[in-house]
């Protein structure tokens, strides 16, 4: 079993003043524990950057380049990361057909069109109900990760 780890679990786990940043590193801890393989694509990092840099005033962490440069550094060590393949395309069309996406869930899709590409059965997220109409994946929220 392998999981692809949602945006929003990155950036909570980067925040430890974020309210949720306790289930994000008991989430992430458990799961290597078990031996779980954890993976991000290049998506999740263009979505952490902008949301790491924009300032904390309109929704962002406000990090400094050096700062995001930093963190993202950690992640990619922590992490496997599945480079971006021309099949995720055919894929993420098939899917916006098949269930009439529209607009920013359209990002959502491309996440789950990686994960099929990929054969990632799980994805950790702190937005189970972004997902829920993908019938080719399984969405966990980190509340429902039990500590040891």
């Amino acid at each position: 079993m392998s999981y692809l780890v949602d945006t929003n679990v990155l950036l909570r786990l980067i925040n430890s003043r974020d309210s949720q940043y306790p289930q994000a590193q008991n989430a992430i801890n458990r799961l290597l524990q078990q031996g779980i393989e954890l993976n991000i694509v290049p998506q999740n990092l263009f979505e952490f950057w902008v949301v790491a840099t924009r300032p904390a005033n309109v929704n962002g962490l406000g990090l400094t380049v050096e700062e995001a440069t930093h963190e993202m550094t950690l992640l990619k060590q922590l992490f496997a990361i599945k480079a971006s393949s021309p099949s995720v395309l055919t894929v993420w069309e098939d899917l916006v057909i098949k269930y009439q996406v529209k607009g920013k869930q359209g990002h959502d899709a491309r996440l789950v069109a990686a994960m099929i590409t990929y054969k990632i059965s799980h994805l950790l997220t702190f937005n189970v109900d972004d997902f829920t109409r993908f019938s080719e994946i399984v969405a966990i929220s980190p509340q429902t990760i039990q500590p040891k």
